[in-house]
């Protein structure tokens, strides 16, 4: 894994090596193991290494085609390299000795820009063109690998990270309100802007073609859907075979022991399982789950459950390869860590009630020296997606028998009941007043975008939140969907986890690497015929049966979810005083005042609960409106340079 930089200063200033070096100086905590850079003129490109794969011992320098029409910088895992070093002409042998940004490179050479779409696997790069005199920047489908830009006067600069572009004197270091507003709303991420004044991102799955005038972008992941009336075929075998490609492509170079999330759920586990099968006589998978203190509070939703271990305990104990190991991190505060936080992941993070236990996790496999963690990030639209939106989406398209067939046969095996097929079917087609009602019938409890954030009120209405929701597919009433293929979509789009995965290389020192979002798995399940997972009365009837042969019964039949970090509330009530002091720190920020309803702070921070925190109003005060926007504020503060 490396971290990239590039200037390319068009206006003829000098000075470019000079610039370069202090960016690669500034990425240095994301790639310590080595540093490389090319210099042309008033073009520069260079990358730290964090050695990663087997092949990055051959990685000495940026690439660059023996013409030297090419030179290219990469932050790239390639998962088919065999694939395409046969498209190549290549042999296997002749690439052991080669790295990833190597064969990159020769498909670049050979393809332009084409490229792209052939590539399997987590990347960002940038690619000067001497003889066309442009840069191309691309990231891979889901954004796995960060990728920013700024462009200035007569300048465009590129780096992995902000604070490789915040080494430059050209770029300002100033927070972004708008982003930080649309963030703390849960706005879907826009196209380029960032959380940072003057620095755009490559979207996810995009090409960008840069000349001295202008910066073409193409979207170039563009996925097939479904094909009504397909061929009957073996979907359960095309499930499980796809997830077995997936995992084995990021157990590269990971040694005899890899890490692993393991939840009570199916998309973790499914990926610890398929680990220890293939690593059966050769290697072992450290299984970690995160368990609650036993004092938490009870939980108010009936659906969920606080102690994944026993279900989790059950997956493990299938495979004598794996070794379950329990987190526990009830005594440690969900704000103890901004600092270094704000450091390492340069944007706020959404769910701080989740990160003692995320970065317990870290904690334990950088402890055992495992250097590679696997985890299910986007499993519920890939490997495990339910199917819901296919009963709306038959009644949009008329049609009625299928939808009274599948209807009934839900119906038939209890998987639904006459009023929630009802609602599923009505919802997404009703006034959100009817809907609410409806929800309220079905002792749900009433969404309301507001509860669960603390914007302040002049700043929605001055950021046009309504408007710029909309314009992003974002329903601010959260009725459900009737296309299931659009709506799947945009949750994998909706939030880039590129600085989290640079995060956890550069303060743990470990890739975490996420088998259900590979492309070709992704892909396969988003083509799948519909019906396919409803088949048989059941909802996510595909997963279900693709996975019974490597997940235990009560895993596959366990109708609630687990809830994450059950025992959030055990030590926030310890950091009283801490959140007391960042209140009042930030109502001395006028960035952080400008977007947050710091009265609204002010009143949970006086009206701290006695009890109850599992109950839903507690919850959703603290656990979510509280916490996030310390943290949307906490990252205001620190980035404009207020008060520390």
């Amino acid at each position: 894994m490396s971290a990239i930089a590039g200037l390319w200063r068009f206006d003829g200033k000098p000075g470019a090596a000079r610039d370069l070096a202090g960016m690669l100086a500034a990425l240095r905590p994301y790639g310590p193991h080595d540093t490389a850079d090319w210099a042309e003129g008033t073009v520069a490109l260079g990358r730290c290494l964090h050695r990663t794969l087997p092949q990055d011992r051959f990685d000495h320098a940026p690439q660059q085609t023996p013409d030297g029409r090419l030179t290219l910088v990469a932050d790239v895992r390639l998962d088919n390299r065999e694939e395409l070093a046969a498209a190549l002409g290549q042999t296997r042998g002749s690439i052991d000795d080669r790295c990833d940004a190597a064969l990159l490179l020769d498909c670049l050479d050979r393809w332009g820009e084409r490229a792209v779409d052939r590539l399997v696997g987590d990347f960002a790069f940038a690619c000067w063109d001497a003889s066309l005199q442009t840069l191309t920047l691309a990231r891979d489908f889901r954004g796995n690998r960060p990728l920013y830009f700024h462009r200035g006067d007569g300048m465009i600069a590129v780096a992995s990270m902000a604070k490789g572009l915040h080494a430059l004197a050209d770029v300002p270091y100033e927070p972004d309100l708008q982003t930080s507003a649309d963030y703390l709303m849960l706005l879907p991420a826009a196209d380029t802007p960032t959380f940072w004044q003057g620095i755009e991102r490559v979207p996810p799955g995009t090409i960008l073609s840069v000349t001295r005038s202008a910066i073409a972008a193409r979207r170039y992941w563009q996925p097939k859907r479904p094909e009504r009336g397909a061929a009957p075929r073996d979907y359960v075998e095309g499930v499980r075979h796809h997830l077995d490609q997936a995992v084995a492509a990021r157990l590269r170079g990971a040694g005899a022991v890899v890490g692993a999330h393991l939840s009570a759920g199916w998309d973790s586990a499914s990926v610890a399982a398929t680990a220890a099968r293939l690593l059966e006589g050769r290697g072992s998978v450290a299984a970690f789950t995160a368990v609650p203190d036993p004092r938490h509070a009870p939980i108010g939703d009936r659906w969920r459950f606080a102690d994944e271990g026993p279900l989790a305990a059950q997956t493990a104990a299938l495979y004598p390869n794996i070794d379950h190991v329990l987190i526990r991190t009830g005594d440690v505060s969900p704000i103890e860590t901004l600092d270094r936080d704000f450091f390492m992941f340069e944007q706020p993070l959404l769910n701080r009630c989740n990160m003692p236990w995320t970065f317990g996790i870290f904690d334990e496999a950088k402890r055992r020296g495992i250097g590679v963690v696997l985890s299910g990030e986007i499993g519920n639209m890939s490997i495990s997606y339910a199917g819901h939106e296919y009963l709306p989406q038959l009644l949009r398209e008329g049609r009625l028998m299928e939808l009274a067939r599948v209807g009934g046969a839900l119906l038939a095996k209890r998987s639904v009941r006459p009023l929630g097929l009802a609602a599923r079917l009505l919802l997404p087609f009703m006034p959100n007043t009817i809907g609410q009602a409806l929800r309220q019938r079905r002792l749900r409890p009433r969404i309301d975008p507001f509860a669960h954030t603390a914007i302040d009120a002049n700043a929605y209405r001055d950021f046009r939140l309504h408007d710029r929701a909309r314009a992003r597919a974002m329903d601010m009433d959260y009725r459900p969907w009737h296309d299931g293929f659009a709506m799947r979509l945009w949750v994998m789009g909706r939030n880039d986890p590129g600085n989290l995965y640079k995060g956890y290389l550069a303060g743990w020192g470990v890739d975490q690497r996420d088998p259900t979002s590979d492309r070709r798995l992704v892909d396969y399940m988003l083509g799948v015929p519909m019906a396919e997972y409803v088949a048989g009365g059941r909802f996510r009837s595909l997963p279900r049966r693709a996975l019974a042969d490597r997940l235990p019964a009560a895993v596959l039949d366990e109708p609630r979810k687990g809830l994450q970090a059950a025992d959030w509330h055990l030590a926030l009530a310890g950091a009283r005083n801490d959140v007391r002091a960042e209140i009042d720190r930030l109502r001395a920020c006028a960035p952080a005042a400008a977007v947050i309803d710091l009265d609204r702070l002010d009143r949970l921070a006086r009206d701290w609960p006695t009890s109850g925190w599992g109950e839903e109003r507690v919850s959703t005060e603290y656990r979510i409106a509280l916490l996030r926007a310390l943290s949307v504020g906490h990252f205001l503060r620190r980035a404009s340079g207020s008060n520390g």
